[in-house]
């Protein structure tokens, strides 16, 4: 009998509120893909473009090279063969066929990282994210500080007026929240 080695891919998401550490907690975990020589693509939705069209950016200025595309499916079709290790910051912003394209790319051996919001600004379940983490091997849910209070923040709380459901910024448009310090948008 012949033994197949096979290559198991899998999912990682890396979730929370804005200012928690996500893209700086996915940054990390590439960096030591890069150590062990594996060949990675990092990829971000085109919307996001406040720090960089070209590269992931934290908030703490960490930085790496990333490919800008607009849906799931250019991400999926800019997808390198040979790549081991898929690295996707603010997914929240990607249409709902990423689930089935990280589904793929973890089908394929590859593993696949995913950094987003998972909730958006009203407190309400963000993007595709919810159904990653149904999907996922590994959820990292990482907490801010409540910019009111020191308590842990798991909520984005928006400063500007919007209807909008994506209102793209950073600091002076948005802070992070604890569940009491949290005042979610009246409901109309």
């Amino acid at each position: 009998m012949a033994l197949v080695k096979t290559q198991l891919g899998w999912i990682e998401v890396i979730c929370g509120s804005m200012f928690s550490g996500k893209s700086e907690e996915l940054i990390r975990r590439l960096r030591r893909v890069i150590i062990a020589k594996q060949r990675v693509q990092i990829f971000k939705p085109t919307i996001d473009s406040r720090f960089s069209d070209a590269e992931i950016v934290s908030h703490s200025e960490m930085r790496m090279p990333s490919i800008s595309v607009g849906s799931s499916e250019e991400l999926f079709a800019k997808v390198d063969h040979r790549t081991e290790v898929i690295g996707i910051d603010e997914a929240q912003f990607f249409d709902p066929g990423l689930v089935g394209v990280a589904q793929r790319l973890a089908d394929q051996g590859k593993r696949v990282i995913v950094a987003g919001l998972d909730k958006d600004y009203r407190g309400e379940p963000f993007g595709p994210i919810p159904s990653l983490m149904a999907v996922a091997e590994d959820v990292t849910k990482t907490l801010a500080i409540c910019v009111r209070c020191g308590s842990p923040a798991n909520n984005t709380q928006r400063l500007v007026e919007s209807d909008e459901l994506v209102v793209v910024g950073a600091q002076g448009v948005y802070e992070a929240r604890c569940r009491r310090c949290f005042e979610p948008p009246a409901r109309g």
